[in-house]
């Protein structure tokens, strides 16, 4: 089930409330409606403050109270009590919040029964079998080992939180119930990958797994889509979950069915797991105790037995011995049975939740490479005799690591892992000489083929892992693989070779079915996931959209039909009530139906035979049944489900089980397919069906089924409203870094504008005084693109001169005053080596009274990076070193990207690029701001050689990362950049923002008093979409303000000086101004002077520019076109200008895009060329105002 964490004491104790439906869960709308009941009937009788309070109070009494904090009235349990003198006080835990809170006694009630009828909604629980350790030291022997402990370690408790702070969904499998706790494993999912926190906290020797009484087997039994817990193994007693958090007040009411219900779950969980499938339990009743568990399906295409125990595994003995040294936990479902098959040699296709873990392949393919004799045939070349395909180079690269540490025990087979770039000699640079195992990516396999054409000649073993991202992300790319191997394997020397293809995934894909009919010979089909099951075995399915209030007429027309063979339907509701309903409307239009939920009089054996009756053709049974039923009834014979209720995912696929008997083949032919009946699924999707909407929507699309608008309009919905959850969180780093991200569904973070964090205060200073070009100081390295450094200040840079009076102000020991309180996000200092930093403390673990010594986590403000250090290493920090503002930026290098589809880059390009520019001053072009970050392009590395007066452009980094071979271009990142400011969220106080206005200088508009002024009042929209910004932006500009503010502001100005960009020739220079549509234009020439003025729209543009040397003012040339003007200066001697105008102004700026030409022109790290700036002109490329128009504008 999946759950929500209240609160955490440590792993043994934390509280939970479940989340979802079922028939165990209390939906959250109950607890608002009983919250509201008792607040209502407890303030109008709180007019009389003696009347409803409990007589007499003692520990562990259930009553009423008045959460102050809360502001409401709470369900409560009394811990302890404290007496004062005309009164007393009690402790309280509120159980439906997991909180404690002290009460005084004119602030408590007596419970009332119709208050207590649901149960509590905080759960209490711990993790089921994991117990503490700690540390013993023997100064004696001079040892230390891991023991079990009485309690937590703080670290284990901090971990914990972590963990479940990073986390996107959490899952709960119920265990056993003792002393009103739940005993449970727990399942956080962190960045689309499942752990198990148990297992996770044991492999971090946090905690240590107890060993149950009679039952000794691993964790990997508990895991989540594995058999069920045998209750009866359990050495805690076991209730009915159901009825475990009832409160206390009326327990003697149910008692005597908690007794019913140990009984009846004890007999049915052994029946269940330990009977043959044509056994069935006598009491239905008991199907009921133990709904949390779920049990497994597979669905095979040929009979395979499993091997679900490491002993009996088909791997060879050494490995076995290397696995239980490792604590490998399993196999597991999935394993068990993949592994037979693929020891064998032969051609498999796993699709299962667990499809991504290499596990599923790794061990039985190393056990089939110890068998040297097999490959006695082929040639005696170089060449590997096994290819592991992977996605991309970091799951390349996990598997890689797997096989050098697995191949430590088995024969030499020298596994080598390639990921190539665009580089051609480095493709035609690798050796594979007694390499017998390859791991690559499929772009990087056909780089490397262009120059190894004999790289097929002895490959037995094709493995595709994640087949279905391969397919997705490389379709060309891995059929052309194919095709080789294909062609290499069909020449008559590899008669007596083995040749096997293994392809794993956790999805179907369209071309899996071209797959395994071209290229597999007679594989092995095992799909334990059976929504993907059913696509293989061609499920029809059918959404009817309808409105809640109509489901029951819509049934009733599917169900109105004639066929010509026996149809078995089976009919999903989510509740008992439902499932009445629909019975007694089927039996009033005379269609024959049975129906089984837990209140049901007819046991399960009978619903079987009724069902398992031989029936005439045409004829067509329907059975009613809740969720619930399923599994002990094992139906898989069904030619037609249909979904009355909505469902998840997980039960969607368990509903199509039951119709596993009729699945058909997709790689049948089309003819042979046809004759096999064709299993149906239906769903009624009504106005309610939201929850689950987007789950089956997904499904729906790789299923290639028909989709009504309806349900992508729900879908829609709740991706807005995931959004909107997500509007606290920081921006996504894969948009910043790239532009887009591809995983945003599954993506914890926000993709769209929050202005109260991309607009922080305390960067504008460093934005404003430092315009377009800057000389930025990389400090921390994230990626190859994404920085965090600082913008200095050539004249008088402020940060420097503050770092030398910290360090000047610590060098006395009598200032080194260690913080003895540490305050989350307080400032402190640190010293790291000789120098001292300020940081802030951004998270403090919960730690023990009586530890002195712990680990905070803290925040280099000046430099961005984050580090753990020890509380005791904090110094105080004067408040006069606290003044200047946080002085890290992060910067991101825009217009390129990783190859081959990644979306991360590979750490050769990450180490080059550090190793080559941290801590060096570069020169940068800002584009983009949104508040901290600033997107830079270009960043250039500038030498100054000050006895030639020239500037040497020793690399561009962009340039740099394309010269690995493992970048490309990214045109559409800025672009990117510009749509989502273009639909930016404006927040309440925002609307509140003051307008801006312009104060005129009659002295000219070059100079105007704030440059930020005037960039809002210009057009804070077109700002908004630009991909450059004009020069002292705001980082807000990159952000649109609210119509009103903006319209306010429009009106207090009369003009506006527009954006130019120049260039030149020996004769000419040629001036673009920035404005669109250009009506009225006006452009006086005189020989030191160009005074340009036009309308747009509703707004005057003018320019007065006086030159920094002479024209000939009759061959100059104005010339307007769409969306700029070009004027053309004709020069009176020829040469090169320094710059253009005598006065520095903000918004005239050189062409970078010449600049740029010449760049590509002459990539700086091939070394070959150099550009070479006068200081005149170097000085205007660093001052000078940006251009803020964008690529598309131009």
């Amino acid at each position: 089930m999946e759950v929500s964490v209240l609160q955490i004491e440590d792993p043994g104790c934390f509280w939970v409330t479940m989340k979802g439906c079922g028939p165990d869960i209390v939906d959250e709308i109950e607890y608002k409606n009983l919250n509201a009941e008792m607040n209502q009937f407890y303030d109008k009788s709180s007019n009389n403050v003696d009347e409803g309070k409990p007589l007499m109070v003692e520990e562990g009494q259930v009553c009423v109270v008045f959460s102050e904090q809360l502001k409401c009235w709470c369900r409560a349990v009394i811990k302890s009590i404290m007496h004062c003198t005309d009164h007393y006080q009690a402790q309280c835990f509120l159980v439906d919040y997991a909180k404690y809170i002290f009460v005084k006694s004119k602030d408590m009630r007596v419970a009332l029964e119709a208050f207590m009828q649901i149960p509590y909604r905080a759960k209490k629980c711990r993790l089921y079998r994991a117990k503490p350790v700690t540390l013993c030291i023997n100064f004696c022997e001079d040892t230390a080992k891991i023991v079990p402990a009485k309690r937590w370690d703080s670290a284990a408790t901090w971990y914990f939180q972590n963990l479940l702070k990073a986390t996107t969904e959490i899952k709960a499998k119920l265990c056993a119930v003792e002393d009103n706790t739940f005993d449970i494993f727990l399942y956080v999912t962190i960045k689309d990958e499942k752990v198990c926190v148990n297992d996770d906290l044991v492999l971090k020797n946090f905690a240590c797994f107890e060993e149950a009484k009679e039952n000794t087997e691993s964790s990997a039994d508990y895991q989540e889509n594995q058999t069920p817990l045998n209750v009866e193994s359990l050495p805690v007693k076991t209730v009915n979950p159901s009825l475990a958090f009832r409160p206390g007040l009326f327990q003697e009411k149910v008692s005597a069915n908690l007794e019913t219900g140990l009984a009846v779950s004890n007999s049915f969980l052994e029946e269940t797991y330990q009977r043959s499938s044509t056994d069935v339990n006598e009491s239905p009743e008991s199907s009921f105790q133990n709904l949390s568990e779920e049990r497994n399906f597979v669905f095979l295409s040929n009979k395979i037995e499993p091997s679900s125990v490491l002993e009996t595994a088909p791997l060879f003995d050494d490995l076995k011995k290397e696995l239980t040294r490792k604590k490998f936990l399993g196999p597991n479902f999935t394993e068990s049975y993949c592994w037979p098959p693929v020891a064998r040699g032969c051609d498999v296709l796993a699709i299962s939740y667990q499809g991504n873990d290499p596990f599923l392949y790794i061990p039985p393919v190393l056990t089939f490479l110890q068998l040297g004799s097999c490959y006695k045939a082929l040639p005696n070349r170089n060449g590997p005799l096994a290819l592991i395909l992977c996605p991309g180079w970091k799951k390349a690269q996990l598997v890689f690591e797997l096989l050098k540490t697995y191949t430590r025990c088995s024969r030499q087979l020298q596994p080598m892992l390639i990921i190539l770039g665009q580089n051609k000699e480095a493709a035609r640079s690798v050796k594979i000489q007694r390499c017998e195992v390859i791991v690559t990516t499929p772009y990087s396999l056909l780089r490397l083929f262009e120059h190894h054409s004999f790289f097929f000649c002895r490959l037995c073993h094709l493995i595709l892992d994640e087949v279905d991202v391969l397919f997705s992300d490389a379709t060309e790319q891995v059929f052309t693989i194919l095709d080789c191997y294909k062609k290499a394997v069909a020449t008559e020397e590899w008669n007596y070779s083995p040749h096997q293809i293994v392809a794993v995934g956790t999805h179907w894909n369209k071309h899996i079915a071209h797959l395994i009919k071209e290229f597999m010979d007679d594989p092995y089909v095992v799909i334990t996931a059976m929504e993907e099951a059913s696509i293989y075995g061609n499920v029809q399915q059918v959404v009817l959209p309808c409105m809640n209030s109509e489901r029951t007429a819509v049934l009733l027309k599917i169900l109105d039909f004639t066929h010509d063979n026996l149809q078995k339907v089976l009919v999903f509701t989510n509740s008992v009530n439902e499932a009445e309903m629909v019975d007694k409307a089927l039996k009033s239009n005379s269609i024959f139906s049975l129906k089984i939920h837990k209140e049901s009089k007819f046991n399960f054996k009978y619903i079987l035979e009724q069902w398992t009756k031989k029936y005439s053709s045409g004829s067509h049974v329907v059975l009613v049944l809740t969720d619930d039923c399923m599994q002990s009834l094992g139906i898989t014979d069904a030619t037609c489900v249909i979904h009355f209720s909505f469902p998840s995912l997980r039960i969607f696929g368990q509903r199509l089980h039951s119709m596993s008997d009729n699945f058909c083949d997709v790689i049948q032919d089309y003819s042979v397919r046809q004759k096999c009946p064709k299993a149906r699924s239906v769903v009624l999707l009504t106005e309610n069906s939201t929850c689950h909407a987007l789950g089956i929507l997904d499904y729906l699309q790789h299923a290639k089924a028909e989709i009504p608008p309806e349900l992508h309009d729900f879908a829609a919905k709740m991706l807005e409203a995931e959004e909107e959850k997500k509007f606290s969180r920081p921006l996504c780093a894969y948009l910043k870094t790239f532009g887009i991200c591809k995983n945003r569904r599954v993506c914890p973070d926000r993709h769209q504008i929050n202005l109260q964090i991309d607009v922080p205060q305390n960067i504008l200073d460093t934005i404003i005084q430092t315009p377009g070009c800057v000389t930025i100081l990389p400090l921390h390295i994230v990626n190859a693109t994404n920085y965090f450094g600082r913008i200095v200040d050539k004249l008088k840079d402020q940060y420097t001169i503050l770092a030398e009076e910290i360090n000047e102000y610590f060098k006395k020991p009598s200032n080194k005053i260690s913080v003895k309180n540490v305050e989350k996000l307080a400032f402190y200092g640190l010293c790291e080596k000789t120098l001292f930093h300020r940081v802030q403390v951004i998270e403090i673990p919960p730690k023990e009274e009586e530890n002195m010594f712990f680990n905070v986590k803290i925040k280099y403000i000046d430099e961005g990076r984050t580090s753990q250090v020890q509380n005791y290493q904090l110094l105080h920090l004067p408040a006069k070193f606290q003044c200047l503002p946080p002085q890290a930026v992060e910067f991101v290098v825009c217009r390129v990207k990783p190859i081959d589809n990644e979306i991360e880059w590979n750490p050769k390009v990450t180490h080059y690029i550090e190793h080559k520019i941290k801590g060096k001053l570069h020169e940068a072009k800002i584009v983009h701001t949104l508040g901290s970050t600033a997107w830079v392009d270009p960043m250039v590395r500038v030498t100054r050689l000050s006895d030639l007066k020239v500037s040497v452009n020793e690399y561009n980094v962009r340039s740099a990362i394309l010269s690995t071979g493992l970048g490309t271009d990214n045109p559409d990142h800025v672009t990117q950049l510009q749509k989502l400011c273009g639909h930016v969220k404006v927040l309440e106080h925002a609307k509140n923002l003051e307008p801006l206005s312009i104060k005129e200088d009659t002295a000219g508009p070059e100079n105007v008093s704030n440059p930020y002024d005037m960039s809002i009042q210009e057009n804070t929209t077109e700002n908004c979409n630009s991909s450059k910004i004009t020069s002292g932006n705001h980082p807000s500009d990159g952000v649109a303000q609210t119509k009103e503010a903006e319209d306010s502001t429009l009106h207090q100005c009369k003009c506006f000086y527009p954006e130019i960009k120049w260039f030149q020739n020996e004769e000419t220079v040629t001036v673009k101004v920035k404005v669109a549509n250009a009506a009225d234009c006006k452009c006086e020439f005189s020989k030191e002077k160009v005074v340009f003025s036009a309308c747009s729209g509703d707004k005057l543009y003018l320019a007065d520019m006086e030159l920094q040397q002479y024209i000939l003012a009759e061959k100059s040339t104005c010339v307007i076109k769409d969306k700029e003007v070009v004027i053309v200066l004709a020069k009176e001697k020829r040469g090169v200008w320094c710059k253009l105008l005598k006065n520095k102004n903000l918004h005239v700026s050189f062409d970078f895009e010449r600049w740029e030409d010449f760049e590509d022109e002459s990539p700086f790290p091939v070394g070959t060329k150099k550009l070479c700036w006068s200081d005149a002109v170097t000085e205007e490329l660093v001052v000078s105002s940006e251009d803020s128009g964008t690529e598309s504008e131009e």
